[in-house]
C-alpha cells in the first residue's frame, strides 16, 4: 500500500531545475533544458542586441546566448566561476532554432515540484519574458516564457541579424 502511495506522489511531482540569475531564480522544468554545460564566454555576434551575449558550439552547432537578464530590462549578471550555461530545447516555435542557451550565476540545482510545494505569487508585477511567478516553499523564482525568447530571437534573424 506504501509502495502504491509513493508512486502516486512521484507520479504527480515535476522534476525541475532551479536557475541562480542576477535577481531572482528562474524555474524550468528539466524537459525544457538539454544540457547544463560549464560557462562558456560566447563568441560576439557583429551588430548583435545587447540581450544577444554571442554564440557556442555546442554539439557541433553555434548556440546564441541570451541574457534573460537584459530581456527584462535588467544588467547582465556578473559571471563567475559558478557560472553555467542553461541549454533550452526548442519549444515547437520554429524548427529554425533547435537549442539556445542562458547563462545562470551559479550551478543550478535539481527540485521535484509537487502541487502542494508551489503557490502563484500574484502580488508581484510580471516582468518581460516571464510566464509566472511562484513561491516554491519559500523562495520565489519565475518561470519562463521560453518562447518568447526563442520568438526574439528568430525575429532578429528574420530581420537580417546573423547567428
Amino acid at each position: 500500500m506504501k509502495a502504491k502511495a509513493a508512486l502516486e506522489q512521484r507520479a504527480m511531482e515535476i522534476p525541475s531545475l532551479i536557475l541562480p540569475m542576477s535577481e531572482h531564480f528562474m524555474l524550468a522544468p528539466t524537459v525544457s533544458i538539454a544540457e547544463i554545460v560549464s560557462y562558456v564566454r560566447p563568441v560576439p555576434v557583429q551588430d548583435g542586441p545587447d540581450w544577444l551575449l554571442g554564440t557556442f558550439e555546442w554539439r557541433k552547432q553555434p548556440v546564441p546566448v541570451v541574457s534573460l537578464e537584459v530581456l527584462r530590462g535588467e544588467a547582465v549578471g556578473d559571471i563567475g566561476q559558478r557560472s553555467r550555461l542553461a541549454v533550452f530545447n526548442n519549444t515547437g516555435v520554429s524548427e529554425d532554432l533547435p537549442f539556445f542557451a542562458v547563462p545562470t550565476l551559479g550551478i543550478p540545482r535539481l527540485s521535484r515540484v509537487q502541487e502542494a510545494s508551489i503557490h502563484e505569487v500574484k502580488d508581484v508585477p510580471l516582468k518581460p519574458f516571464e510566464r509566472i511567478r511562484v513561491d516554491l516553499e519559500g523562495e520565489i523564482c519565475a518561470i519562463p516564457d521560453v518562447a518568447a525568447m526563442e520568438q526574439v530571437i528568430l525575429d532578429f534573424r528574420r530581420n537580417g541579424g546573423k547567428i
